[in-house]
């Protein structure tokens, strides 16, 4: 059945179902993976990957397994080394077949045949799975020799400790549309994790099925019935910031990102988007130290425009992030170095200037009144090393 033959009330209430039935309980069972649940709804909806980064210990691999078993879904979860070979992910040779002359892989249990993949230790990777690990996570599909053979699996979690340094991994670190930290919970929280994590333990529910697979691949086609008009100068507009602020951020990236936004409206019960969906932004950062800047722009881009009734956007969307004052202050001392550097031209300076007005819209959301006034400070004093009034 196409999707313009279905009642659009059916994939707002399958979103409604995911996030009542499956997200939230989740939230109470993984105390302080709230930002991680979500993400991971948003990136399920809109069948695109997610990046975790963050030590082990630290439950990655558990939400997973636990989103799989929730929904029914065949979950494939494997740990990476430099020497894991392609078989370990992908299914060994047929040997029977393989003695009557034919190259025909046995994926039984394997990455093939999961609707959901946890990769730990992804940029441990070795040149020998690489390709095929792109060509997965690129078109949903496994090739080797003469085979190709369709993968059903509706997204991909990946996690690592560390980013990529490498440009080959790089490019399969890029496949990964949304990024965020998972770290151990802050020490006030500890007692609420011990307390979660013992009734885990020792009496670990066990949910009926409630909405199957097929519900999900239901609601991911109707991704593309999501007006996306209503937020589109917006979404224009934050993107060319971004460039302007120096982060890559390609037209094939910004075409894919459309369909995380579609995927927030979806949650939030909406088959129009709004400028309250591109919170989904501030998890595209490629490094750590982007991630504040990220966040102060979109927050920007989010109340510049006016958006929808509170009640109807997406939970994420509500979080009002202050940023760091210690990176901040990291961030205003490098910019600092470079003003001062003997070398600098013109071009340089004015590029500077752009960043340092950045940074100093930033500082205004510091809440502490005395760290905000030490921060102007050092802004200024660098806007004089600039030659600026």
């Amino acid at each position: 059945m196409s999707t313009s033959a279905i009642d659009p009330s059916v994939f707002t209430d399958i979103a409604g179902r995911l996030t009542a039935e499956i997200l939230e309980p989740m939230k109470q069972a993984f105390v302080g993976k709230e930002e991680i649940i979500d993400l991971l709804g948003v990136a399920l909806v809109g069948g695109e990957n997610l990046f975790l980064l963050g030590p082990p210990g630290t439950a990655k691999s558990a939400i997973v397994q636990e989103l799989g078993r929730r929904i029914g879904g065949r979950v494939f979860d494997y740990l990476l080394t430099r020497f894991t070979e392609p078989n370990e992910l992908f299914g060994p040779f047929d040997i029977r077949r393989l003695r009557e002359g034919d190259l025909v892989t046995n994926t039984q249990g394997m990455l093939p045949e999961a609707e959901f993949v946890f990769l730990d230790e992804l940029l441990n990777a070795n040149s020998a799975i690489l390709n095929s690990l792109l060509t997965v996570l690129n078109e949903r599909v496994f090739r080797r020799g003469r085979e190709v053979i369709p993968v059903p699996m509706l997204m991909v979690v990946s996690a690592s400790n560390h980013l990529p340094e490498d440009e080959a991994l790089r490019a399969l670190f890029d496949r990964f549309l949304l990024r965020v930290p998972c770290e151990n919970v802050p020490g006030e929280r500890l007692g609420e994790v011990l307390t979660a994590g013992w009734r885990w333990e020792t009496n670990r529910p066990h949910p009926e099925t409630s909405l199957p697979v097929e519900s999900l691949r239901t609601l991911q086609k109707g991704i593309g019935l999501v007006d996306l008009a209503p937020m589109m100068g917006a979404y224009v507009g934050l993107i060319q910031r971004l460039r302007t602020a120096g982060m890559a951020v390609s037209d094939r990236r910004a075409v894919k990102l459309q369909r995380v936004i579609a995927a927030s409206a979806l949650l939030s019960g909406r088959l129009q988007a709004d400028v309250s969906d591109l919170w989904v932004l501030r998890y595209i950062w490629d490094t750590q130290e982007q991630q504040s800047l990220l966040a102060s722009l979109v927050r920007q881009a989010m109340t510049t425009a006016e958006g929808p009734d509170p009640d109807r956007r997406h939970p994420r969307a509500k979080q009002t992030d202050r940023p760091d004052p210690e990176q901040l202050s990291r961030e205003i001392q490098q910019l600092s170095e470079q003003a001062a550097a003997p070398n600098v031209t013109d071009v340089d300076r004015a590029v500077l200037r752009d960043k340092l007005g950045l940074l100093a819209g930033r500082c205004e959301w510091v809440a502490d009144s005395l760290q905000r006034t030490h921060l102007q400070h050092e802004v200024s004093a660098v806007w004089k090393l600039l030659g600026a009034p």
